[in-house]
């Protein structure tokens, strides 16, 4: 199994006429065609027809699939368009999470791969870099501002996925499940917690993100 990352790899040579593609090309068909059908739909084969070539000539760019989505996941980290790391710490970290929710809601398959890949491309090591300039100052040591990065990632991952998911059919079903429940009378305590309220999604996204990294890091 290949253990060097596909950025660091010398690119194959290719026997014959000169490559007519770049990794680039390769990787911005795969993320058009994942924003269209999908991330199951993403194949080598797939992506060759996307470009009109075979899927062997794939290969001078990636070694596999796996490979080429650790691409696509970089190449969307290059749509962060941060200012200047200054000021508070929870403003910085927040308009991070603000404009991961974009990009994650624009590229539907994105959450699934951050939360089950764990890839770091250079976009993603200038998200890296960003983040621990915003947190210079604090007095939190390095692992921790590390933990915060992985924390705020997923979770922004994570309240996404479940606000792809939770469209108004799934709403519905849960409320209606939530008035059985309710009416049974044996959750006393959830009846508690619910009475008088409609059931709603997850808190907004801001203050969750907030809630949780002020506690991670401190107020």
């Amino acid at each position: 199994m290949e253990t060097v990352p596909v950025w660091l790899r010398e690119r194959r040579a290719g026997v014959g006429r000169p490559a007519e593609r770049s990794q680039a090309e390769v990787t911005t068909a795969a993320i058009a065609l994942a924003d269209r059908e999908g991330l199951a739909a993403v194949s080598m084969r797939r992506v060759a027809a996307e470009l009109g070539t075979g899927a062997a000539s794939l290969y001078r760019y990636v070694d596999s699939r796996d490979d080429l989505l650790d691409l696509m996941t970089d190449a969307v980290a290059a749509g962060y368009r941060l200012p200047p790391p200054g000021g508070p710490w929870l403003p910085g970290l927040l308009e991070v999470c603000r404009q991961a929710r974009e990009l994650m809601l624009q590229h539907g398959w994105l959450p699934e791969l951050v939360l089950t890949r764990s890839t770091l491309g250079p976009h993603g090591a200038d998200l890296l870099e960003h983040v621990l300039a915003v947190l210079a100052e604090h007095p939190a040591d390095a692992g921790r501002k590390l933990e915060a990065f992985a924390v705020m990632t997923t979770l922004t991952a994570a309240l996404v996925l479940h606000e792809i998911g939770g469209g108004s059919e799934a709403r519905s079903r849960q409320g209606a499940y939530l008035a059985h429940v309710l009416a049974a009378g044996r959750h006393p305590h959830l009846t508690a917690a619910l009475t008088g309220a409609i059931p709603t999604p997850a808190p907004r996204f801001e203050d969750t993100v907030a809630r949780v990294l002020t506690g991670l890091l401190g107020g």
